[in-house]
């Protein structure tokens, strides 16, 4: 009976399942035919549906958005205020150099001597003078100083450059800076209007022209303040030129303003400004000092008016917060100096009594988020004309995807390149494995993907083939060919490489042995000096673009890929096409020059990245690791790395890791000075010759059969998988 029992209950339920799957069948069938009968129903459907989804997504993408929108201003803040306070203590350490010169400290003992006689010699002081002038002419000239001033205790010009300020007592207002001078410290000023006639940019004597000046203490022999230095800089220069690098697209722009909310640096709407009344109609008119950080309560740009006069309106908001000593962010806007509502980040360094904004239009900090709100409510339009309109919709769909199919068909063939498969993508580029269509011989193809064709863009696309077409060194990706299809499409093929870049190489096999890094870094050297002598710097040498591979009979051969970010250093002419100033290249492999000084860089930085890739061939590791860029950048420019040996917990043989040691030093100079060089450094390791051929191979035959190595120098790993990787940024 108990079994009876159940059977009948399993056959119940097997039937009730049947049942409801049946019904439920049937529902979806007679929901499915009304719905193709009644074409009015699906407007209403999508209405519906869309205004739950679309309320849902954009509240996540509006929250997304702002907080990625913060996050990228308070890095380029963050970035940008490291920057400049490098600078400026760079131009302490300058002063302090300058003033503590020994020669230079006996002349100035000298002329206050003079100065203290009953009886003052002219003759003398103005010889005294002149030797003065002379003898700090040099660091002048080298550092790029205008001009400079020595100033006693009582705050009088004993010797200048500027022949108007000799015998001058500077204005009380300067008491509390040169007070910290004469206590023994060294600053920097903020920009500041001279009061005396200076020459300004457009070669006219003045006042009112904008300086500042790095002041340090000159001491005598017993180390007591007698004098102060004080060297005078240009803001329009480096100063300006610093935050300029913080441009976020068309809008963005990164200042500095003091304490009354006056520019300290160059707007970036300098010629708008002129239009707006808000700066003179002059040739050598400036936002420096010339402008305020005013709130003027409405829009300038849309023709608005001011109805109180400018020095009557309060700052801004983040000019308000700054001068308080409140860092911050707003993301969800407010009035810039002319009104218009933008999205910003800022801090204030109470040290040098300045602050620093970086700021963006709202209106296109948002852009993608305004466009998807109208697209929501034109969805929501049209769909309410959707039962009247449906047929032509489907009408104009279908016409729209025979015209993508079509499109899709014929981008298959580019030049005399016929495209097999897409093998990836980057910034600007698409990269496709194809073949020419009368040799047969397999190449990457790359080409500018079409949403991001501009002149800009094409113009740096065809940059970067026409330097790598000028090297021809076998570890150096070829190049066979470019041009531009009849629709405009720009494209170049390069050879096809089918091997493994060393970023993967060391994520699935480990740390490498010491005798196949010194091998890998040799033959890095050997493109890298083809590429210095043509006057070319890679500038994003980094594990992910050196590929290794069997090529032509041989094991392990090294091509180094994408010089799309070099730079030509003997073609000014091209300065114009890397973004202005840009920090470019891999956070972890860039040199301190580069992050300091990126438009002066040489092949020795590099060499610098040659170091980093060689320091994590051999110990798996980064030279520095950071969650924050502006913490790595800090460690590249001021941190001593770790010796290979230690962070491998094993010796490593000194020759190679005073190699690598010696390319990761901070200054260029005591690096070595060619790829070359670091070439020979390598061939005198002992481990030169012994990563042979027959070594070589037997790893590429283990790892192509998917075997485990069996060096103690590698771990485990799964088989080995072919990588295509093309030259993209």
């Amino acid at each position: 009976m108990g079994r009876q029992s159940a059977k009948m209950s399993q056959s119940l339920a097997g039937k009730s399942l049947k049942w409801a799957s049946l019904s439920l069948h049937r529902s979806f069938s007679r929901t499915r035919v009304f719905l193709s009968r009644q074409l009015w129903v699906w407007p209403i459907l999508a209405i519906v549906l869309l205004s739950t989804v679309g309320i849902v997504v954009r509240n996540a993408v509006e929250s997304t958005m702002r907080a990625n929108v913060q996050s990228g201003l308070q890095t380029l803040l963050d970035v940008e205020s490291a920057m400049l306070v490098n600078w400026l203590e760079m131009q302490e350490a300058n002063a302090s150099l300058i003033a503590n010169d020994r020669q230079f400290r006996e002349l100035t003992h000298q002329m206050l001597d003079l100065e203290e006689a009953e009886a003052i010699d002219s003759t003398q002081r103005k010889d005294l003078q002149k030797q003065i002038s002379h003898e700090i002419g040099p660091a002048l000239s080298h550092h790029g100083y205008l001009g400079f001033a020595v100033l006693d205790k009582s705050r009088t010009v004993l010797a200048s450059s500027f022949e108007a300020a000799i015998g001058v007592q500077q204005q009380p207002k300067y008491d509390d800076l040169l007070r910290k001078v004469f206590l023994g410290e060294t600053i920097v000023t903020p920009p500041f209007a001279s009061e005396i006639p200076l020459e300004d940019r457009a070669g006219k004597i003045r006042t009112g022209v904008p300086s500042m000046f790095a002041c340090a203490p000159i001491r005598d022999e017993n180390l007591q303040v007698i004098a102060a230095l004080a060297l005078r800089l240009d803001p329009e220069k480096e100063f300006s030129e610093i935050l300029q690098l913080g441009r976020l697209g068309q809008t963005g722009e990164t200042y500095a303003f003091n304490r009354e909310g006056q520019f300290l640096s160059r707007s970036r709407f300098e010629e708008e400004l002129v239009l707006l009344g808000l700066l003179p109609d002059q040739p050598d008119a400036t936002s420096i000092l010339s402008l305020d950080v005013r709130d003027p309560q409405l829009d300038l740009t849309e023709g608005g008016r001011a109805k109180v006069r400018r020095s009557k309106l309060p700052l801004t908001f983040m000019a308000t917060e700054a001068v308080a000593n409140r860092p911050g962010a707003n993301v969800d806007g407010y009035r810039d100096y002319r009104g218009v509502t933008v999205v910003g980040a800022w801090t204030w360094l109470p040290e040098y009594q300045l602050g620093v904004a970086t700021e963006i239009d709202a209106a296109e900090a948002y852009r993608p988020l305004y466009i998807l709100r109208r697209v929501v409510w034109s969805i929501y339009a049209l769909l309410g004309l959707a039962s009247v309109a449906i047929f032509v919709f489907t009408l104009l769909i279908a016409k729209a995807n025979r015209a993508a199919q079509e499109a899709a068909i014929e981008a298959k063939q580019l030049g005399q390149y016929q495209l097999d498969q897409k093998l990836g993508a980057g910034g600007m580029g698409v990269v496709y494995l194809g073949q020419h269509a009368m040799l047969r011989r397999p190449a990457a193809i790359k080409m500018l993907s079409p949403e991001r064709t501009s002149d800009d863009a094409v113009q740096r696309f065809e940059r970067e083939v026409q330097l790598t077409c000028q090297l021809n060194h076998p570890n150096t990706v070829m190049i066979y060919d470019y041009g531009r299809t009849p629709e405009g499409v720009f494209y170049y093929a390069m050879e096809y490489l089918d091997g493994i870049n060393l970023q993967d190489l060391i994520e699935r096999y480990g740390p490498q042995p010491e005798a196949r890094v010194v091998n890998l870094l040799h033959q890095m050297c050997g493109s890298l000096y083809e590429a210095h002598l043509a006057g070319l710097v890679h500038r994003d040498i980094k594990p992910g673009n050196i590929m290794l591979n069997r090529r032509g009979g041989e094991c392990d051969v090294v091509k180094v890929l994408d010089f799309g970010l070099a730079k030509a250093l003997d073609a000014d002419k091209q300065s114009e096409l890397t973004a202005a100033n840009s920090l470019t290249g891999t956070p972890l492999y860039l040199s301190p020059e580069a992050i300091q000084t990126p438009n002066l860089v040489d092949g020795r930085s590099d060499l610098y990245a040659v170091g980093a890739v060689g320091y994590y061939l051999l110990t798996g590791q980064p030279v520095f690791q950071s969650d924050s860029l502006v913490d790595l950048c800090q460690k590249h420019v001021s941190q001593i790395p770790v010796p290979p040996s230690e962070r491998l917990g094993k010796p490593v043989s000194v020759e190679l890791e005073h190699a690598i040691l010696s390319c990761l030093e901070k200054q260029p100079g005591r690096r070595p000075q060619t790829a070359r060089e670091l070439a020979q450094r390598l061939e005198h390791c002992p481990t030169w010759h012994e990563w042979t051929f027959e070594r070589a191979e037997a790893w590429w035959q283990r790892h192509e059969r998917g075997e485990k190595p069996t060096s103690n120098s590698m771990t485990p790993s799964t088989p080995h998988d072919r990588t295509i990787i093309g030259s993209m940024e």
